[in-house]
This record gives C-alpha cells, sequence and structure tokens, in this order.
C-alpha cells in the first residue's frame, strides 16, 4: 500500500496553547449565544407555533449526542481544526477533504450572517443600511466589510488576546438574554397565547421542520469551536470534553427559556394573520419590538446593543475557527501550503485574509439573514457527521490512544448521532440542499486545483477505497430530499421549492434512518487499515495528566 502523506505533528509552526478551561467554554459559548437568540424564537414560532417549545427540545438533545461524539475525539485528538481532521485520521485524503471543506464552507460563511443580523437590528434606526426588502445598500456592505476587517485585526493580536476578548463578549452575551428573560416573563406574560390555534398548528412537520429551517440548530451551533482551537489548549484532556458539553447545555437552556417569554410576550393582535405572519411593532428586531410594546425602553436599548456585540464576538470566533481549519487542510495537504504561514503571534495570517475575503463575497449571493440560515446549518451539520463516522473507526483503528474522555456505549451512540445529522440536513429542505451541493462541487474543483498545480507538497495519496461510500452518501441524501416534501421556508409556507413530495411523512425518515444505517457500516468496513490510520494521525502530543 502507498505510504501515507507525512504526519501532522503538534504543535507546529507557532501555534501556542495559551487557552484554560474558562477560555474554551467561553469560546464554544460565545459560538452559540450569537444572532440565534435574536432572531430564532421569532422564525421558531413562526414555522410550529406554540410546539416550538418541543421543536427546541429535539434540536438540543440532537446537538447533545454529537457534542457528546466530539467531547470524545477533541480530548483524544487536541489538534487544531479538528473537526476537519477526524474524517481524515479514519478514511484518508479524500474523505479528509471532503468534510475539510464542509467545515470550513461552513466557518467562512458564519461570520456574514452574524454581520448580517447586526445591521438588521441597526436598520429599525439607520434606514440607510438596508433595502425595505432587507437586502444591503451599498453603504450597507461598505459597513459589513468594515465589521469583517474587525475580526481579521482582534485575530492578529493572537490567540490570547482572542480568548481574553472573547470572555468579556460572552458575560455580556449571556447577561442580556437572561435579562430579556427575567424582564419579558415578569411584565408581559400571556398563557393565553401559548394555546392559539392550538399547540402544533402546522403539525408533526412544522415541529420538525423548525428545527433546520426555524433558526434552532443554526442557533445551537458552535460547541464545536473548543475542538478547533484544541491544539492551543493548556490542558485538553481534561478541558476539551468539559467545554463541549458545558457550552451545549448552557446554550440549550438560555434558548429554551428565550421561547417561552417570546411567545408569551406576543401582543394579542399579532396573531391577526396566524403564527406563520406574526405582526408586531419593530419586528425586524423582534425581542426589542416587543421589550417597546412592554413599555420597556431601556431593555430595547440594551437589545439594540446586544445586537451589535453578540453576533459580533460569535463572528470574531468563526472567523478564527475558518483560519484555523484552513491552517489544518494545509497541514494535511489538501490545499497550498500559504496556508500555513503565521505570524510572530503565531496567528496564521494568509487563512485569515482569505476567510475575510471570502466572507466578502458571501454577502453577495446570500444578502440576508434568512437566506444564509439554512445554508449555514446545513453546511455545518454534514461537516458534524463526519465525527460519529470517524469515531466508530478509530475504536477499532487506534484502540491503544488515551481517552480522557470515553464515551459510554459508543457504538451504539455513533450511528444514532449519523442518523440524527443526516435528519437534520433533510429538514433543511431541497431547496438549501440543491444549493449547498453547488458548493460542494466548487470546493471539489478548488481542491482538485491545488493538487493538479502541485501548490503543496504534502500533497497526499487519494485514499479512494476508504471514501467510496462518499458519493453515494451525498447524492443519496440529495435524491431524498428532493422526493420528500420539506423547504426550506417550513409547512407554514406557500412557496414550492421543487421538492416533489412523493415520500409522505415518517416514510421518509424510515428511509433516512435506513439509508444512513447502510453508509455508516460501508463506511466501517472499508476504513483505512490500523497502521495507515495511526501513520496519518502521527505523534499527537502527550496530554497532560498521561
Amino acid at each position: 500500500m502507498p505510504t501515507p502523506a507525512a504526519p501532522e505533528l503538534s504543535p507546529k509552526p507557532g501555534l501556542r496553547r495559551d487557552i484554560g478551561l474558562i477560555g474554551l467554554i467561553w469560546t464554544s459559548t460565545g459560538s452559540i449565544i450569537g444572532s440565534g437568540w435574536l432572531f430564532g424564537a421569532l422564525f421558531a414560532a413562526q414555522v410550529a407555533g406554540t410546539a416550538a417549545l418541543v421543536s427546541w427540545g429535539i434540536g438540543a438533545l440532537a446537538i447533545t449526542v454529537l457534542a457528546f461524539v466530539h467531547a470524545e475525539l477533541g480530548a483524544m485528538y487536541p489538534v487544531s481544526g479538528g473537526t476537519a481532521r477526524f474524517p481524515h485520521y479514519a478514511f484518508g485524503s479524500v474523505a479528509g477533504a471532503s468534510f475539510g471543506w464542509f467545515s470550513w464552507l461552513q466557518a467562512v460563511a458564519t461570520a456574514p450572517i452574524e454581520v448580517m443580523a447586526s445591521l438588521n437590528y441597526l436598520s429599525v434606526h439607520a434606514t440607510w443600511v438596508q433595502t425595505e426588502k432587507n437586502q444591503l445598500t451599498a453603504a450597507g456592505y461598505g459597513l459589513a466589510v468594515a465589521f469583517m476587517a474587525f475580526f481579521v485585526l482582534v485575530n492578529f493580536f493572537g490567540i490570547r488576546w482572542l480568548a481574553h476578548t472573547n470572555s468579556v463578549a460572552t458575560w455580556w452575551k449571556l447577561a442580556i438574554p437572561l435579562l430579556t428573560i427575567a424582564a419579558l416573563a415578569a411584565t408581559t406574560f400571556h398563557k393565553s397565547n401559548f394555546g392559539h390555534q392550538g399547540f402544533a398548528p402546522f403539525g408533526v412537520e412544522g415541529v420538525l421542520s423548525a428545527v433546520s429551517t426555524g433558526g434552532i440548530i443554526f442557533a445551537l451551533l458552535g460547541f464545536e469551536q473548543a475542538d478547533q482551537l484544541a491544539g492551543e489548549s493548556r490542558n485538553p484532556a481534561r478541558d476539551i470534553p468539559r467545554a463541549v458539553i458545558g457550552s451545549i447545555l448552557i446554550g440549550a437552556l438560555v434558548y429554551w427559556a428565550l421561547q417561552v417569554v417570546f411567545i408569551g410576550a406576543l401582543p394579542q393582535n399579532s396573531f391577526a394573520h396566524g403564527w406563520a405572519d406574526l405582526t408586531f411593532a419593530d419586528k425586524t428586531g423582534p425581542f426589542a419590538g416587543l421589550a417597546l410594546s412592554a413599555g420597556l425602553g431601556w431593555l430595547a436599548a440594551l437589545i439594540y446593543i446586544d445586537a451589535v456585540v453578540s453576533p459580533t464576538g460569535t463572528g470574531l470566533i468563526y472567523t478564527t475557527a475558518a483560519s484555523r481549519v484552513s491552517y489544518g487542510l494545509s497541514r494535511n495537504g489538501y490545499v497550498p501550503a500559504v496556508f500555513e504561514r503565521t505570524t510572530a503571534r503565531g496567528v496564521p495570517w494568509f487563512s485569515l485574509l482569505f476567510a475575510f475575503l471570502v466572507g466578502l463575497i458571501v454577502f453577495l449571493p446570500f444578502p440576508t439573514w434568512q437566506k444564509l440560515v439554512g445554508f449555514v446549518t446545513s453546511a455545518s451539520v454534514l461537516m458534524y457527521a463526519g465525527a460519529p463516522l470517524a469515531l466508530g473507526c478509530l475504536r477499532k483503528q487506534d484502540p491503544g490512544r488515551h481517552r480522557p474522555y470515553r464515551l459510554p456505549g459508543s457504538l451504539f451512540w455513533a450511528p444514532v448521532a449519523f442518523i440524527v445529522s443526516n435528519l437534520i440536513i433533510y429538514w433543511a429542505g431541497w431547496d438549501t440542499l440543491w444549493r449547498l451541493g453547488l458548493a460542494i462541487v466548487l470546493g471539489y474543483l478548488l481542491l482538485g486545483g491545488s493538487a493538479l498545480l502541485r501548490l503543496n507538497p504534502r500533497a497526499p495519496h487519494l485514499d479512494w477505497r476508504s471514501a467510496q461510500w462518499l458519493p453515494v452518501y451525498l447524492l443519496g441524501l440529495g435524491l431524498i430530499s428532493w422526493q420528500g416534501g420539506y423547504c426550506s421556508g417550513g409547512p407554514a409556507s406557500k412557496v414550492a421549492c421543487g421538492a416533489t413530495g412523493v415520500i409522505p411523512l415518517w416514510w421518509d425518515m424510515a428511509i433516512i434512518a435506513a439509508f444512513s444505517l447502510l453508509i455508516y457500516f460501508w463506511a466501517q468496513a472499508v476504513r483505512l487499515p490500523d497502521e495507515a490510520a495511526r501513520a496519518y494521525i502521527g505523534p499527537v502530543d502527550v496530554l497532560p495528566g498521561c
């Protein structure tokens, strides 16, 4: 068998282990509490009605399953850009490059969506930022460029300065939602709102659709940021599992409580056109609008300020993540070696600048926050799907590796996590998935160009055999989505998205589950030989306490 590419040595050019437990928790929590809290409750209620409360529970359980899988892998392999590299260890170069692209795609698109959230709230008072259709004006685009440039500037000061900056921002980002929950619950809470048009006005499809299209999964994304920075953690053996699991618990509780007070605070006349078209003053900034309706002008002012602080903090972290993922892709030989260049502070400067430029381009085809949500959610969960596949393999390929956190019953939870990932992707809707498919094809063209032009001296041997399941997986998931009945607008939307609706409810989920298990066990059967997998892993640093 051909010799695998040179193993990844950790750490290498200049990455420093400067982040402790609090910094890691706040990194993930800061990513979770972003623009999702500003809009998630509104969109989820429009898609599912009061049953959005169930949707948040489903979303939290789904993300928690994935979080436990990532907790074991992140602690076991404390390398930068971990989510992009776990499939690389288990399946080799082709699968590694693919999931690396999915990881980078979601990270680089998240910073622009956070900027869009800030500008959306800002447009209530600065009408020159957006048009009436919530699309950026020329001046608004210039302001978006300034936001993105700020993210890059902070990152250039180095990872320790970033962690300290994010910790301060996260305290604020947690305080404002909690204050909003307490204030709205105490001053304006209409219990009758919870029974309007019944508990689930759009049925089971509404409950499930809200998980992906209502912004729920998008709001809960971010726990993996501790994994992405594992190569820069002072004590990854102890801190990575705690940070991953702790951050998702904090985020889920905050978001569920926000959904409760949002429904309770809605004015009675907001239901004039039903849940799908809720109307109230200043709806562009939902929670600020409700605060004004309740006579809480001071709270509205704080929320408008937070509409800049929270998305900015999340965008800052995802700019970091995008640069670390592309750094990791270069270390594995997938993209040009220039992405590994670091400053004296250990910052991958070229990766940062590239993420900045691509982020500016993302604003053009996705001019509104709503249009970006489904795309980022699907790309993120597609990235997450590689972790349970890798966990099942690495338990067999690398059994002697010290596991600071060991997931109980992993042989059961790994395939379950893979099924959950594919259900979330499916619920996002066909009109979202075909666009994601185009982005995936573009990624393959870019990665292939780097290999053909030999822009990285460590260009790996292509492990086609171990990735034979991947094209079937991607095409099959798209085919099921096309024949299903989900659209990005949810069941409350009257706009067709091209899905045929041939596969009925419940049968579609059974097909997704069966298809997922087929792909999972196929991937396990053709995984890399143990020796090749360990060669790809290389001598990951001995962890503290081992």
